[in-house]
């Protein structure tokens, strides 16, 4: 029994040194270098302070209403929770490659019954019980540990999607919640309008009864009423497409009591939009960080097919008792043990692999243009954002001076239209362009409010609830092999 354990410990001993013996290195080359021309600074004047995406969602966004909506979307909205299972289904994928460097260790029990020559063709029975190590790959030249790496950046870029996703989702329910505001606002402008309209259209009717004015005034009060009535109509359908819109987007019926009753005037309390420095852009921004991820990772593509040009080492190896008698098995002088190594030996495989490693570098140099367009895109999204910023005011004031302007000019028009002095033409093109002024006022308010959004949404914000909380960025294969 004695010299069963020896045997059995020699037999672990092999292969606890061919473990050791295992290559921790990899053959992947160095990562290319980065030429996105990232700029000093932003093409449109922002805030050198700190960006804004540093802040939570909940401390940026001023109505609590909207919070919960956000909230709520972040709970029920089948993208992002098909995000969220992207991630479970990449890290089980992970986990697989990385058990892919550890042995498999496996139990078996078998039973034969044979008969040959030697035994003058008579039965014979065979027991075996044992445990055995399946197939290991000794990665001699970094193959697995290359095939882990990749995985290890595809599950870090598919949780940076997921936060892409995030971010995109907040960003579009905030937008959803403020055009359905501004739809009613838009609604009860045209109400407005109708009811004017319709009390224009009365006095007209009045005027043509009693033989003071023709039949021409009371037709184009007429039209401008019909027209107002349209706009209504319009604007109604407008509100419940916007209802819809934001339902989809929260995955559930919005409650009534979390809607905006009153147009929105602020979406923060914000009065300084800080952009930080370009270099956090880099930073927050997950869309650049799952690109980066997936360079890493076609570096480690690369390390791998590169692997597979080399000789691929395999060990198989079992230990147990085999006895022809079953109540015999576990005796002394019935253990047994096994170890066998095999080799695969690339000779002529007709330049397949080769072509593989041209197809990975290939691979590599598609991650490395998608990385800088990512970057670029990213700079870009900020300029166009600030560019809006840089003179929405300017052209807020204007129109609010168009208003005024041309409401003053309407109840010029209509007061000298009742006096007798001017005709109806003149009070119907006033109360036009009254009302054209009026929309374009709510439509530059509701620009302007999109553009803060906006402008929290390409900094990179969104990722945190709080602005406390903190977002650790896990590094990619090839910072932990420079590390």
């Amino acid at each position: 029994m004695q010299q069963a354990k020896s045997t059995f410990a020699r037999g672990f001993a092999v292969s606890a040194l061919a473990l050791a013996l295992t290559a921790c290195q990899s053959m992947r080359g160095p990562e290319p270098v980065t030429k996105a021309d990232i700029p000093t600074g932003y093409t449109y004047k922002g805030s050198n302070q700190a960006s804004i995406a540093a802040q939570g969602y909940k401390d940026f966004f001023a109505d609590p209403r909207l919070i919960q909506v956000i909230d709520l979307a972040l709970q029920n909205n089948r993208d992002l929770r098909t995000a969220a299972l992207n991630i479970q289904k990449v890290q089980q994928q992970y986990q697989i490659t990385q058990n892919d460097q550890l042995p498999t260790i496996g139990s078996s029990a078998s039973f034969t019954r044979a008969a040959s020559a030697n035994t003058d063709y008579k039965p014979m029975n065979v027991y075996q019980v044992g445990l055995g190590v399946t197939s290991y790959e000794l990665d001699f030249w970094g193959r697995v540990r290359s095939l882990k790496d990749a995985a290890l950046d595809t599950y870090l870029a598919t949780q940076s999607a997921h936060d892409s996703t995030q971010i995109s989702l907040i960003s579009q329910v905030s937008e959803a919640w403020l055009g359905y505001s501004y739809a009613n606002a838009n609604l009860r402008l045209a109400e407005q309008t109708l009811q004017a309209q319709q009390q224009s259209y009365n006095l007209n009717k009045r005027r043509f009864d009693v033989g003071i004015d023709s039949e021409v005034p009371l037709r184009q009060a007429q039209i401008s009423v019909e027209t107002a009535r349209n706009d209504v109509a319009e604007y109604k359908t407008q509100v419940a497409q916007a209802q819809n819109l934001l339902n989809l987007l929260v995955g559930q019926p919005v409650p009534n009591e979390l809607l905006p009753t009153q147009t929105v005037q602020k979406i923060t309390s914000q009065s300084v939009f800080g952009t930080g420095l370009p270099s956090d852009l880099l930073n927050n921004r997950p869309d650049v960080q799952q690109a980066q991820y997936q360079l890493s990772a076609a570096g480690a593509n690369i390390g791998a097919a590169k692997a597979r040009l080399f000789p691929t080492i395999s060990l198989t190896s079992a230990a147990g008792f085999a006895s022809t008698d079953l109540s015999s098995l576990f005796k002394s002088g019935s253990f047994v043990w096994s170890l066998a190594p095999s080799l695969d030996l690339p000779i002529f495989d007709w330049g397949t692999r080769k072509a593989n490693v041209k197809i990975s570098k290939t691979d590599q140099q598609i991650a490395l243009a998608s990385y800088e367009k990512s970057i670029q895109n990213a700079f870009r999204e900020v300029n166009d954002a600030l560019a809006i910023r840089q003179n929405i005011g300017d052209r807020l004031s204007a129109q609010r001076r168009l208003v005024e302007a041309t409401n003053k000019n309407y109840q010029l028009s209509s007061a000298r239209f009742r006096a007798g002095i001017d005709n109806y033409l003149t009070v119907l093109d006033a109360q036009r362009s009254n009302y054209t002024a009026q929309k374009s006022l709510l439509v530059l308010e509701q620009a302007n409010l999109n553009n803060q959004i906006e402008l929290y949404k390409t900094l990179g914000g969104g990722i945190k609830a709080n602005t406390s909380d903190q977002v650790q960025h896990q590094p990619s294969s090839q910072e932990l092999k420079n590390n």
